[in-house]
């Protein structure tokens, strides 16, 4: 990465959600094609209201960003904070059968990272896209949650990753 360039020179964002509950709709998140980049930072931050039931957490992969030949990504580890108002620390936490569960807790705000690396996708088969799948997540008075992707590493300069 180069210091001496600005950020959104190297790093493409994409907001993948934004609403209320991670589920339904809303959790089948925005595909993106990893063809041009090296790696994606994978931010999903939740502010719970009352009556939380969490969501699970898995990858998807496809052939094109409309989600073709859609299968599992595999993934091992994520960062979590489960809750970000008594601490900024983000936690190593290892992935079981790639797939996690946010916290469960009422009135918490939690943060979650994962990193996929474009070479994770089954490539050898034409799998070069991916996204996140939320299920179950259900909260009364939920205040909001995101789904961001930070795509970096870009083989050129005005790589995207929102077209295959």
């Amino acid at each position: 990465m180069n210091v001496n360039a600005r950020l959104d020179e190297q790093v493409q964002t994409v907001v993948a959600a934004a609403g209320l509950l991670l589920t339904s709709t809303l959790g089948d998140t925005t595909y993106v094609s990893m063809k041009n980049f090296a790696r994606a930072r994978i931010t999903i931050v939740i502010a719970d209201g009352t009556t939380v039931t969490g969501s699970a957490i898995t990858l998807k992969q496809a052939t094109a960003i409309a989600g073709t030949s859609e299968k599992a990504l595999a993934f091992t580890r994520m960062l979590a904070n489960t809750d970000y108002a008594a601490s900024k620390t983000m936690v190593e936490t290892a992935v079981t059968s790639n797939t996690f569960t946010t916290q469960t807790m009422n009135s918490k705000d939690s943060v979650y990272i994962i990193d996929v690396d474009a070479s994770d996708l089954d490539i050898a088969n034409g799998f070069d896209c991916f996204r996140v799948d939320c299920t179950g997540h259900a909260a009364t008075a939920s205040r909001g949650c995101a789904v961001i992707y930070d795509l970096y590493g870009a083989k050129y300069s005005g790589a995207s990753g929102i077209a295959d």
